[in-house]
């Protein structure tokens, strides 16, 4: 692993911009745009069920559902595509990923909105394996305190961002929106479900 710290206050982010080579970022994106049961997740925002702005799955072992906005996601099944994938990231980080939320961003349309990835069920200090694949994307940290300004990075094809610490208690993050012209992205965060 070649990781390059991100230099954010009391929080532990490094990125690794070619974790995966592009020919196989690329044949990765591919299978699954096909092996994927891609879904449009219904969330709670500002008190009403709304479409979320881009395609999702959860996926993951069996006991591992995951509540999200107010919604209950049971898993899918693993595709065979992400089994190397799985593997490689729990022997590479020493966490035992157990899950996977899949969101396919179709365009610049498709997007997150500012978030910290803190339910409770993933623990208090939860480490998160975030590998982007398909077009590159700007993805912005924020501190919660609104204090410290933002950080903006660049989520390449094949890049694997870590989160671990107390990055999600301090900070939140989104995959902004945008009006060029872009093609599409899968990002794959690898999680474990506490039980």
């Amino acid at each position: 692993m070649a990781f390059v710290p991100i230099a954010l206050p009391d929080a532990d982010v490094q990125i690794d911009p070619d974790w995966l080579p592009t020919a196989a970022a690329d044949v990765l994106l591919s299978a699954l745009l096909g092996a994927i049961a891609w879904e449009v997740h219904r969330i709670r925002l500002f008190g009403r069920l709304v479409d979320s702005p881009r395609r999702s799955c959860w996926i993951g072992d069996p006991g591992t559902a995951y509540t999200y906005s107010g919604t209950r996601f049971e898993p899918q099944p693993w595709p065979a595509a992400l089994m190397p994938v799985r593997a490689r990231l729990c022997r590479e980080t020493g966490v035992d990923f157990n899950s996977v939320l899949a969101n396919c961003y179709r365009d610049g349309r498709d997007y997150m909105g500012w978030h910290s990835d803190n339910e409770r069920a993933l623990g208090r200090r939860p480490v998160i394996a975030s590998l982007s694949l398909g077009q590159a994307r700007r993805f912005v940290f924020r501190h919660r305190s609104g204090s410290r300004g933002k950080h903006e990075l660049m989520l390449p094809n094949g890049a694997l961002l870590l989160m671990a610490g107390d990055t999600q208690a301090l900070y939140q993050h989104t995959l902004p929106a945008t009006a060029k012209p872009v093609g599409a992205r899968i990002n794959l965060t690898f999680r474990r479900i506490e039980s």
